[in-house]
């Protein structure tokens, strides 16, 4: 009988402690906090889809401008040289590396705001806490590093006065006439657009970033809202 009295008193305890945890879960639904964190929550995967199309657009555009450079590229000792000596790919080469970062961080950003919220013991919350920062901020924080890189490096080595990069030499004869690859103006036009949502991506991943900064700490207060009267309520004499 006493046997039989405590594993009662444990049920009781654990349907109590549930309906505690339901009840705490709806008061946070129905919070103003929590509309306002699934409209952040809605912003910020919009933008993080923005900037994945954005970084699928300069990959395609750069691998493609790179494709055709190889193509119609020949050796020095040839008598038709269609791209100068001093010819540098780096800043094209930096689009297409820092827009695959773009695309995998993004990517990973929208998966991950897919995955449910597993509730786990109060023991585990810290470790929880490290999980999510993790998931929030790293890949938003690479795709903005990764966009920086490539616009930096590429108007950088872009200014040099000695040495043409993909767009400096297409768009110096773009207004050549060709009937066959390289197409100058067509490749000039893919550089420009390239470059200009690279310049795009670092305000919009900034701001992805910084939304997600900002739901991380409303996830907290959520957390901290729903744990603490369970854990009140778990500790008053009617529960023991």
């Amino acid at each position: 009988m006493e046997s039989f009295g405590r594993n009662m008193s444990i049920g009781t305890k654990t349907e109590i402690s549930a309906s505690n945890f339901e009840a705490d879960a709806e008061s946070v639904r129905t919070s103003p906090s929590f509309r306002i964190y699934r409209l952040i929550d809605s912003a910020r995967l919009g933008l993080t889809v923005l900037g994945l199309a954005a970084g699928l657009t300069i990959l395609g555009v750069s691998a493609d401008s790179l494709a055709v450079f190889h193509a119609t590229y020949v050796p020095e000792d040839w008598l038709l040289q269609l791209w100068p000596a001093n010819f540098d790919v780096r800043p094209t080469v930096a689009l297409v590396v820092g827009s695959a970062l773009v695309i995998v961080a993004n990517l990973v950003s929208l998966i991950a705001g897919k995955i449910p919220t597993v509730r786990r013991p109060p023991s585990l919350f810290l470790l929880n806490a490290t999980v999510r920062a993790a998931i929030t901020f790293v890949p938003p924080a690479i795709a903005l590093i990764a966009a920086i890189i490539a616009m930096s490096f590429f108007y950088g080595v872009n200014a040099s006065t000695t040495n043409d990069s993909l767009q400096s030499w297409t768009c110096r004869w773009k207004d050549v006439t060709m009937n066959v690859q390289p197409h100058f103006g067509t490749l000039c036009k893919q550089s420009r657009a390239g470059v200009a949502l690279s310049v795009m991506l670092v305000p919009v991943e900034a701001t992805i970033l910084g939304l997600a900064a900002y739901q991380f700490t409303l996830e907290k207060r959520f957390d901290l809202g729903a744990r603490g009267p369970s854990r009140r309520k778990a500790g008053s004499p009617a529960l023991s």
